[in-house]
């Protein structure tokens, strides 16, 4: 399946349905208390951009963000792929959109939280695969069984 990436504004109405149908995957994997979500509002602030996967007839088929905390440091948010596309390397294709806009923008430590209950081996394996080690808890989030947490330092090219 061909997929394309870019960046878009998820205040869309497609890219809200895919929120909204991250939100219900998640919704049973943990308790609320454990679920860090963006809305859509807050990943259209600027220190958040989007990349949405779209296929071949333009449906949005996965998303995911990078937000900056800091010169140095930035967040993975929102990660997704729709079950269709599972197996088809599209959060691959988008960790690698992010990583390389972190890359652009002089970030060289990317953080992520995720959950860690049935149903988040694949997404494990995802962030391991790419390059994401397992970490200790980071910014406000507690440490707690349903969270699991990843780093990855990104290599700066030589500035000439």
């Amino acid at each position: 399946m061909a997929v394309t990436i870019a960046i878009e504004t998820p205040l869309q109405d497609d890219v809200r349905e895919l929120v909204s149908e991250l939100n219900v995957h998640l919704l049973p994997l943990s308790p609320l208390e454990f679920q860090f979500k963006m809305t859509v509002e807050q990943m259209a602030g600027a220190d958040t951009t989007l990349f949405v996967a779209r296929n071949e007839v333009g449906e949005a088929v996965g998303c995911g963000a990078l937000k900056v905390i800091s010169d140095q440091q930035g967040e993975v948010k929102r990660m997704y792929t729709r079950p269709s596309v599972r197996g088809q390397r599209v959060g691959s294709a988008l960790l690698e959109a992010i990583t390389e806009l972190a890359r652009q923008k002089g970030i060289g430590h990317l953080l992520l939280e995720t959950g860690t209950g049935d149903g988040m081996a694949e997404a494990h394996r995802l962030y391991t695969r790419s390059g994401f080690n397992p970490r200790g808890p980071f910014l406000d989030y507690p440490d707690s069984e349903w969270s699991a947490f990843f780093e990855k330092h990104i290599d700066q090219p030589a500035v000439a």
